[in-house]
């Protein structure tokens, strides 16, 4: 117990016009917290402020974060913050790291009221990279739109925030800490947890583990490559894909989380993940992940290099979900972001359910896709993106395609491409209504939908830091066994112009190479 009652004090501030949360927090340069005073203190205040004051009194927050630069730093002015506005106890995973799934699993085991993030997700680290700030609300799922826009509305008129700036905490030792407080009847406690445990254990009551280390060190073991690429999962991968499933210690790669990311760009696909493709091109390893910095995604790649795309990779396990004991006694309720283990995407359970079909099935990750396609058919896929794009000048094409698609006459136009030509069946703003919990996300991305199936979707992106992100995603569908392996990008190519052509996408955003990430 700390001698004497700490200081809680309530401090003048000046609101920002820019904190608007995105649809993963609020995201900017390392620069931005560090140089406008109390750009930090501003928002935590109004994330707490967000909360009314009897569900705040004597709550739950868990807090944890990628472990980038500025994480530890913003970990102990969460701390000041939280004891300040009444706030009981914080769960915080040791020396402030913790994935942002394991947050998810935290946050219902605890029954908190939410929960602080503190990661840029898959965007650089380091001084001169990006720090982002997320809340999760207590069903262990990002804020929805009416609470982050409740936020920002704080955020542009707060005028004061509370903290107790005497009060530090030792990230570093498990266990609890508690502190006195001037005016409160109760202390203020600081659990620090082991990042790992909690989220361990609810995967052991999700997947077969037997099964599993059978398949990673029984006689007849596949050969594994996982790149943590020095985000937040790699003690999660070290824990219990080597030490609890057998696997290698080597089979497991850039373990150790850096500010930095080792210098590195913490997104998990073919250009930002090129060593792990070349390695698994040699064709010493049979099963290859790559996470990305707090651990929400994944890419999924088989032996020499075999890539299987995010859709592919979620209709496989949807076709496989009962090699997996949880859906075998639980069924199955809704999939990709809707699973309802935790209500975060979760790149190491997906990497988990992977093994498990590879357990059931006896095949290799091609074998596996290949008799998926011949089964399903095949929905060809592919991403671009365009970066750092003037947000006035992203808003202003969306609300413009907007009005294109919403147009009544544009139902049934066709598009003409080469040989081909695409009627549109349908188009909309998408909003997801989620089968478990009954909330609504709109704004999701335009859609525009064509007769045979083929689908092109705009979507304004708030993960970004500076500038806004335009990703375009084209998919087309086909059932025909002759023509199931070719290459997405020659066989989307007509649709990939269309898309351009009639957004106006170079024009506007002056970029004609975007990214394409896969």
């Amino acid at each position: 117990m700390e001698e004497g009652p700490l200081r809680v004090l309530t401090l003048p501030t000046t609101p920002f016009p820019d904190q608007r949360p995105g649809t993963s927090g609020l995201r900017k340069k390392v620069y931005v917290f560090q140089s406008k005073r109390n750009y930090l203190h501003n928002f935590i205040q109004s994330v707490f402020s967000s909360i009314d004051l009897r569900d705040r009194q004597g709550s739950t927050v868990v807090v944890g974060g990628d472990g980038r630069y500025f994480n530890t730093t913003a970990v102990q002015v969460i701390v000041q913050m939280a004891a300040a506005n009444g706030v009981g106890r914080l769960v915080i995973g040791q020396n402030g790291i913790m994935s942002t799934p394991a947050v998810s699993c935290v946050i219902r085991k605890y029954k908190a009221i939410g929960g602080i993030l503190l990661t840029a997700s898959h965007n650089p680290g380091g001084p001169d990279g990006d720090f982002g700030i997320k809340f999760n609300i207590a069903n262990g799922g990002p804020a929805p739109e009416t609470v982050t826009e409740q936020i920002f509305q704080i955020s542009r008129t707060l005028e004061e925030y509370a903290i107790c700036p005497e009060l530090t905490v030792d990230l570093v030792t498990l266990g609890k800490q508690t502190f006195d407080l001037e005016n409160k009847f109760k202390p203020f406690t600081v659990e620090i947890v082991d990042s790992v445990e909690s989220y361990a254990n609810m995967l052991r009551n999700i997947f077969d583990f037997a099964a599993l280390k059978e398949l990673l060190s029984g006689e007849n073991h596949i050969r594994i490559r996982l790149d943590a690429m020095h985000g937040v999962v790699g003690p999660y991968v070290k824990k219990i894909l080597c030490e609890e499933l057998g696997s290698p210690a080597n089979s497991a790669i850039n373990c150790i989380p850096l500010e930095d990311f080792g210098g590195q760009h913490p997104d998990p696909n073919l250009t930002h993940a090129a060593d792990l493709v070349e390695t698994m091109k040699s064709g010493q390893y049979d099963f290859g992940a790559a996470f990305d910095g707090d651990g929400d995604r994944n890419m999924i790649l088989g032996k020499h290099g075999f890539f299987v795309n995010p859709s592919d990779s979620v209709a496989v396990i949807a076709a496989n979900m009962f090699c997996i004991p949880y859906f075998q006694h639980m069924g199955v309720r809704g999939f990709a972001r809707s699973a309802d283990h935790i209500r975060e995407k979760d790149g190491l359970w997906a990497v988990l359910a992977w093994l498990s079909i590879l357990a059931a099935r006896k095949q290799s990750i091609e074998e596996v896709m290949t008799e998926h396609w011949k089964t399903y058919g095949r929905n060809y896929y592919t991403r671009y993106d365009y970066d750092n794009v003037d947000i006035d000048a992203a808003v202003e094409l969306m609300l413009n395609l907007e009005v294109i698609i919403s147009d009544k006459e544009f139902i049934g136009q066709k598009f003409t491409e080469g040989e081909k030509t695409y009627q549109v069946e349908r188009a909309d703003n998408f909003e997801y209504s989620d089968p478990v919990d009954g909330s609504i996300s709109r704004n999701q991305g335009l859609r525009i939908i064509f007769k045979d199936g083929s689908r092109i979707i705009f979507r304004l992106s708030g993960t970004g830091s500076s500038g806004a992100t335009i990703r375009l995603y084209i998919d087309s569908y086909e059932k025909d066994v002759n023509k199931i392996f070719q290459d997405p990008q020659v066989k989307l190519a007509e649709l990939v112009t269309i898309a351009v052509q009639l957004s106006q996408l170079q024009e506007r955003t002056g970029r004609s190479s975007p990214t394409v990430i896969t």
